[in-house]
């Protein structure tokens, strides 16, 4: 069951960030410039913001299986759309109902694999089924980047209509319902589960990892061509980014299962150096080859071990909890990579958006510091508590 979902996150994954490749292919066709066309990556993360917490509420009492394979196809459709017009504008609002679609899997998908795997598991199986997405930046990103620039940008788009009608049909045959062990989904309860700081905390940290990394990764092309490299490499480029995220997720998934905390506090701090590293060297292509892949292990080592606190902390109505650190995920995807618009259109080049991401990394240590500083409280006040009377 992990490994299905993990196929469905591969997909959700390609989609997201396949426009970081074809970005100048994309402006070129629809008449507007690099920088408007990263809207589309903006556009996506803002439909992911509002569309997962609130499929999450509406899908509720819909069988899971029902829901995962129902966001394949209105997945699908997105793509159908956006591989068929030349209005930019209706490229964005395709773009937007797809990221509902995406929102609304990715917070169903983690939900059954935390629930598969155990609570002891939770951080491993959300690991495996989240690489899927880091998967796609291996294969997904760099092929549909490739294929963009070979037989024009919107080929890619099509082959992810393709498989995901595909991809329904999969989901709804293998993926069993399986009995709830507590009471039937519940709004109020889903939003009672909220009221724990620590939740928040989580979140805030969710929207600066990606605001930090992706405000860099969304607008990588234009910086790769700077150091001297062809528009044809940059899917290889890409593809060395998805190893780095790949590897970085399924690690953080399997340590963060015993040691979250360190995983945190070292994945931030990594990230922070990595991207502070980029801004100085991006001059040097050997040097910046090796903190792209870098900046993928550790800008996503983390993601696995917040979602598994989320769900942890929101106890036994976890959807929505999922469902808003993806939507975290992609606030910070969407501020990041506007910010970063302007910062690569202003003096500092694509040296700018490197340089948002750097600091925005920075605050990321921030909600890493009171979380934790709660989550000792808490346990200190539980070794206080007298021992019932018999």
């Amino acid at each position: 069951m992990t490994y299905v979902l993990a196929a469905g996150t591969f997909l959700m994954g390609t989609t997201e960030f396949v426009v970081a490749g074809i970005l100048p292919e994309i402006a070129t066709d629809l008449g507007v410039t690099v920088a408007t066309a990263g809207l589309s990556i903006t556009v996506f993360a803002i439909g992911m913001i509002v569309g997962t917490p609130t499929m999450a509420i509406a899908t509720l009492k819909m069988p899971r299986r029902l829901t995962l394979s129902l966001s394949l196809l209105m997945f699908a459709l997105g793509h159908v759309v956006v591989a068929t017009t030349s209005d930019f504008a209706l490229v964005l609002g395709a773009r937007f109902v797809t990221a509902l679609a995406t929102g609304a899997f990715w917070a169903v998908a983690a939900v059954v694999g935390a629930k598969a795997a155990g609570p002891d598991s939770s951080s491993r199986a959300l690991g495996i089924v989240l690489g899927g997405g880091m998967l796609a930046n291996v294969i997904g990103v760099p092929l549909g980047a490739f294929a963009g620039q070979a037989i024009g940008w919107r080929g890619p788009f099509w082959a992810l209509a393709v498989v995901a009608l595909l991809g329904a049909v999969i989901v709804h045959r293998l993926i069993t319902e399986e009995a709830e062990d507590g009471p039937a989904p519940s709004v109020r309860a889903e939003l009672a589960s909220l009221r724990d700081g620590r939740i928040w905390l989580v979140l805030a940290g969710c929207a600066i990892v990606c605001g930090s990394s992706l405000a860099a990764y969304s607008f990588i092309s234009p910086l790769l061509t700077t150091t001297g490299l062809t528009a044809g490499s940059v899917p290889f480029v890409l593809a060395i980014y998805g190893i780095g995220a790949f590897i970085g997720s399924n690690l953080g998934g399997h340590l963060g299962a015993q040691r979250p905390y360190a995983v945190l506090f070292v994945s931030a701090t990594m990230t922070f150096l990595v991207l502070a590293c980029l801004c100085l060297f991006s001059h040097h292509t050997a040097i910046t080859l090796v903190l792209i892949a870098l900046l993928g292990m550790f800008g996503m080592s983390t993601n696995p071990v917040l979602i598994g606190l989320a769900v942890r902390y929101a106890d036994r109505a976890p959807t929505l909890a999922s469902a808003l650190s993806t939507s975290s995920f992609n606030f910070g995807t969407a501020v990041g990579s506007w910010i970063a618009g302007f910062a690569l259109d202003s003096a500092l080049g694509a040296t700018g958006p490197v340089l948002v991401g750097t600091v925005v990394a920075s605050l990321y240590f921030v909600p890493l510091i009171f979380l934790r500083r709660k989550e000792r409280s808490r346990s200190n006040a539980q070794l206080r508590m007298p021992e019932p009377v018999a």
